[in-house]
């Protein structure tokens, strides 16, 4: 009897040491970074078919991989929390409340920090190249392509992405004509060479960047205290307000980030997308 106790423990033993190498074994569990991006908003992001050194696989839509100036902070980002990049694509409308609900774990989205916004989640610093400013698009042969001035707009019909202060800020055109939303910034440009609408009110490095890739575009920007009247800091990575932790790693992360590092990761996104659409 004692012997069969002394080999029940022995062999019990041997069983906790067997499981506990085992365990030791695994591999660490990888921890990741989800982001939510809309994927449609270049060059701060945009949806390609063939992967780079430059872009991130999209989780949810196999096949496709996502770029842009939003994607290269998001992987610095990444790289700082030691944490694996996953993109999740989403409607714009749908990335606050994506967050809220713990399906991703920041937007990193050309998202502006406005009040509205900060009532919903937290923002980190900016990570913009240099502070936000608006300007209006138009085609080259419209009745306001020598406009210089807001009152010059009188009567012009503007479109705008809905549920943005690019379409929000229509309002502050006098006697500009407010013509229906559309989901997507491709939209508004679409609205302006295809003629149903004369203007579309969009960032100035954005606008620039279609300018320069479509021939028919003009960018029209307004002499400085001139414009638009803008109530926010710029764009941010937006998080749960719960999230401090995350918060202030990115902070961190964007502290160490000079100017002069974001021009040229945004130089080389331009440049890139200027490629693919040529």
């Amino acid at each position: 009897m004692k012997k069969f106790i002394a080999l029940a423990v022995i062999a019990l033993c041997a069983a906790v040491y067997f499981n506990v190498f085992k365990e030791s074994e695994k591999p660490p569990a990888v921890k990741t970074i989800r982001i939510g991006v809309e994927c449609d908003y270049a060059p701060n992001n945009w949806e390609e078919k063939k992967p780079s050194e430059f872009n991130a696989p999209v989780s949810n839509h196999e096949g496709s991989y996502a770029d842009g100036y939003d994607i290269q902070i998001a992987k610095l980002a990444a790289k700082h929390l030691e944490s694996e990049l996953v993109v999740v694509k989403l409607p714009w409308e749908d990335l606050i409340p994506a967050l809220q609900r713990g399906e991703i774990d920041a937007i990193f989205s050309g998202m502006l920090d406005t009040e509205e916004r900060h009532k919903q989640i937290a923002f980190t610093d900016t990570y913009e190249v240099k502070e936000t400013e608006y300007a209006v698009v138009v085609n080259t042969d419209s009745l306001y392509a020598n406009a210089e001035k807001m009152t010059d707009f009188a009567g012009a019909k503007f479109t705008g992405q809905k549920d943005t202060n690019l379409y929000q800020s229509i309002q502050q055109i006098p006697g500009a004509i407010a013509l229906p939303a559309v989901d997507t910034v491709p939209e508004m440009i679409r609205a302006v060479t295809g003629g149903q609408a004369d203007a579309i009110v969009i960032n100035l490095d954005t606008g620039r960047s279609y300018e320069a890739t479509y021939s028919n575009l003009k960018v029209i920007r307004f002499p400085e205290n001139e414009g638009f009247k803008i109530g926010f800091h710029g764009i941010c990575a937006g998080v749960r307000k719960s999230d401090t932790d995350l918060l202030n790693k990115i902070n961190i992360m964007l502290k160490q980030l000079t100017q002069d590092e974001r021009q040229k990761i945004m130089d080389s996104t331009i440049s890139r997308l200027w490629k693919g659409l040529s």
